[in-house]
C-alpha cells in the first residue's frame, strides 16, 4: 500500500526522471557534447551525481541558497528564487529549472560553464566525475 501511494505522489508530482541514455540523446542533441572541452559522459555523469536524471530536484544548502532541477543550479549565482541576493547569471527564475522541459536548464548549464570554473563549478562532478573513466554513461545509448 505504501508503495503505491508513493507512486501515485510521484506521478502527481509531475517530476520528469529521464532515462541514462534518453538523457545522453537529448544532451546530445542540445550540443552538450564537445560543448566547452566537456564530453557527454561528463554531462551525464554530473546529471546522475546531482540529481539523479530528476528534473523537480532541490536542495537546500547550509548556506542558504537552493540548489534546482537536473544540474542542481544555484540560486545565488545562477537563478532567482526570490530569497536573497542573487546574481542570477543566467537572467531566469530557479522554478523554470524545475520543468520537463528542460531546454532552460540546459542553456544555464551551458552559461556554468563558460565561467571560470568550468564543470569544475559542480561539487559532484569533482568527486565523481573528474579523472575517471565514464565510457559507461554513454555505453550502449547510440550517442
Amino acid at each position: 500500500m505504501r508503495c503505491l501511494v508513493f507512486l501515485l505522489l510521484v506521478a502527481l508530482s509531475g517530476a520528469k526522471v529521464f532515462e541514462r541514455c534518453e538523457w545522453a540523446r537529448l544532451l546530445k542533441r542540445s550540443g552538450m557534447d564537445g560543448y566547452r572541452g566537456n564530453s557527454l559522459a561528463d554531462w551525464v555523469c554530473l546529471s546522475q551525481w546531482e540529481s539523479h536524471y530528476n528534473t523537480q530536484t532541490t536542495n537546500l544548502n547550509t548556506d542558504g541558497t537552493t540548489d534546482y532541477g537536473i544540474f542542481q543550479i544555484n540560486s545565488r549565482w545562477w537563478c532567482d528564487n526570490g530569497q536573497g541576493v542573487t546574481v542570477n547569471a543566467c537572467g531566469i527564475k530557479c522554478s523554470e529549472l524545475l520543468t520537463d522541459d528542460v531546454t532552460v536548464a540546459i542553456e544555464c548549464a551551458k552559461r556554468v560553464v563558460r565561467d571560470p570554473n568550468g564543470i569544475r563549478a559542480w561539487v559532484a562532478w569533482v568527486r565523481h566525475c573528474e579523472g575517471r573513466d565514464l565510457s559507461s554513461y554513454v555505453r550502449g545509448c547510440g550517442v
